[in-house]
């Protein structure tokens, strides 16, 4: 997340929370990320995920395989900005994990 937010000269004050597909609700790594960052967690459903999905900038084969997704983590992230949100940039992989940041419609 630092990693992303630093890419996209953001701070960590600016986050609302930690967005994800439903289907991670057992990530324990997810949950941590957000109670160190004193954010929510929200977990978006498959269908908010579909409805944004032609809106993400990466198309990942293998997320599509094991999420339903193009890529989970810009559509959980355009998914929790709301109708208005943007995605920064495209997701940021450090390692096994993906971050995406998108600002909501008042503050794009």
């Amino acid at each position: 997340i630092d990693a992303a937010l630093t890419e996209y000269g953001s701070e960590r004050a600016t986050l609302a929370g930690v967005a994800t597909g439903s289907t991670k609700r057992d990530e324990p790594a997810i949950v941590v990320a957000a109670a160190t960052l004193g954010v929510p967690v929200h977990y978006v459903g498959e269908d908010a995920l579909a409805d944004v999905a032609p809106r993400v900038k990466t198309i990942s084969e293998k997320s599509q395989r094991t999420t339903g997704s193009p890529s989970l983590s810009e559509a959980a992230a355009l998914a929790a900005a709301g109708e208005d949100g943007r995605l920064l940039g495209p997701r940021i992989i450090s390692g096994a994990v993906t971050c995406a940041l998108a600002s909501m419609g008042m503050l794009a």
